[in-house]
């Protein structure tokens, strides 16, 4: 062991001779060696997040520290820990199943250029995007449940081709990869690719440059699932959509299963061809939103469980509450978190999350929810808010109902699906209902100043 230790102080040793003094203080030093068999030397960390931070901008450095001190063929693993556990550097969350086939039969690049049998295609996938690892709540339970239906039974679903769409951070990328990830599973020999518009557009670039256009497009003929991420990077580019309106049309005719991803609705791409979005549309359209506050919390929970760090719960409470726009953000308040708490020794309270926050994100004070705006509308008519959600036709409480349709599209911009199923309607019943409140504030003075009251009072009840 003595040894053991020797060895090591000689690779930090090495290693702070290559960094600032703060560099190494906040990465190395709080590693430490476990131990050296089999030609494979162990080293403990405080987290996954050090771990992904190391193998990210210092795995170079350290490997060279590694070999000088314990010789060329060294291997190394890591063992940190993540709640009550220690794990080691495969315990990642990734799907067993592909990332076992993957250690076995190693990983090719997919080339759209030359000839690859169905079991050398890479996907291109993120094992760590898988169902298992995806947060559900009432804001996004209607396309997850899409998702895993398409993943069950991708050649004759009902839902291809899938079209989700949100804002940037909601987890469009992770759904769609956990899609493509449940079929490698199920299906091992389906050609399954995942991809960027804009690594579509490049290759597309590089095989009209290098006159391959036939070798391009045949080899996405070839592909069982398509999964497209950032669709409306295509904009203005009318020769790569005319190109994949062609494989578009090849996959879809023969049963293949699609999925796109983008930005927003096909009816509000500008710059696409109209046959296109005509095939965007023409399948299942389905919207991520804002994540609500308990889908917020989750992801909070779950994320500081993976990487060991113990939370209070009233901290949680209040970066869900404050931090509203994207999973992606609340991940980088975590990971920020966690770095506070290994680096400087700090306790994780209120008052660090708000310095956290305030230098990371803009701060949402306070937001309306669908909930709140029910709670609302009930007390401006004095009735229980529990009738809202009933099936009373009674006048009063179906006017209170239609104008809790119309400000959750209008105020916090819910889709009409979404609103109908958090009121057990359809989407049309809510279309109608908005399109009566609309023609009545044409014609009703009256009911445009109560309109305009209910506002105030909404206003007042975001502040509470």
């Amino acid at each position: 062991m003595e040894k053991l230790k020797q060895q090591w102080e000689q690779c930090l040793n090495f290693i702070q001779g290559k960094l600032t003094a703060e560099q190494f203080d906040a990465w190395f030093k709080p590693i430490n060696v476990v131990r050296f068999e089999n030609n494979t030397v162990t080293l403990s960390a405080p987290s996954r997040f050090f771990v992904e931070k190391i193998e990210e901008q210092y795995l170079d450095l350290l490997s060279s520290a590694l070999r000088q001190a314990f010789g060329n063929s060294i291997k190394l693993i890591y063992s940190y820990r993540v709640a009550d556990r220690t794990v080691n550097e495969t315990d990642d969350g990734r799907s067993k199943i592909l990332k076992n086939k993957e250690a076995k039969n190693g990983s090719s690049v997919s080339n759209p250029f030359i000839e690859l049998a169905p079991d050398e295609i890479d996907p291109q996938l993120n094992l760590r995007y898988t169902f298992d690892n995806y947060c559900g709540s009432k804001s996004n339970q209607l396309a997850i449940s899409i998702g895993q239906s398409v993943s069950e039974n991708p050649y004759s679903s009902p839902f291809n081709p899938m079209y989700i769409f949100g804002a940037t951070g909601v987890g469009k990328t992770h759904l769609m990869q956990a899609v493509g990830i449940k079929i490698k599973e199920n299906m091992p020999q389906a050609r399954v690719l995942y991809l960027t518009a804009r690594v579509f557009e490049n290759q597309y670039t590089t095989a009209v440059r290098q006159n391959k256009v036939n070798d391009f497009i045949n080899f996405y003929l070839s592909i069982d699932v398509l999964l497209l991420d950032d669709i409306q990077e295509f904009a203005g580019k009318t020769a790569t959509q005319n190109t994949f309106f062609h494989i578009f049309n090849h996959l879809h005719n023969h049963h293949k299963l699609l999925i796109m991803t983008s930005d927003c609705r096909p009816s509000d791409m500008e710059g696409m061809v109209p046959r296109l979005i005509s095939r965007f549309k023409s399948g299942m359209t389905v919207e991520l939103e804002k994540p609500d506050y308990n889908l917020r919390r989750e992801v909070l929970y779950r994320k500081a469980m993976q990487d060991g760090l113990d939370i209070p719960g009233e901290v949680l409470d209040y970066i869900a509450t404050h931090v509203t726009d994207s999973v992606r953000e609340l991940e980088g308040i975590i990971i920020s978190l966690l770095a506070h708490a290994t680096m400087l020794s700090q306790e994780i309270t209120i008052d660090l999350a708000h310095n956290v926050i305030s230098n990371s994100v803009h701060v949402n004070k306070r937001q309306l929810t669908f909930e709140k705006l029910a709670e609302a509308i009930a007390a401006h008519f004095n009735i229980d808010t529990d009738l809202l959600y009933g099936k009373s036709r009674k006048r009063e409480i179906n006017d209170a109902r239609q104008l809790l349709m119309y400000f959750a599209k209008k105020e916090i911009n819910l889709s009409s699906t979404n609103i109908g199923m958090r009121l057990s309607r359809n989407h049309a019943t809510v279309l109608h209902a908005c399109k009566q409140i609309e023609q009545r504030l044409t014609v009703e003075k009256n009911f445009q100043s109560e309109i305009a009251e209910i506002e105030k009072e909404l206003k007042l009840a975001v502040q509470a």
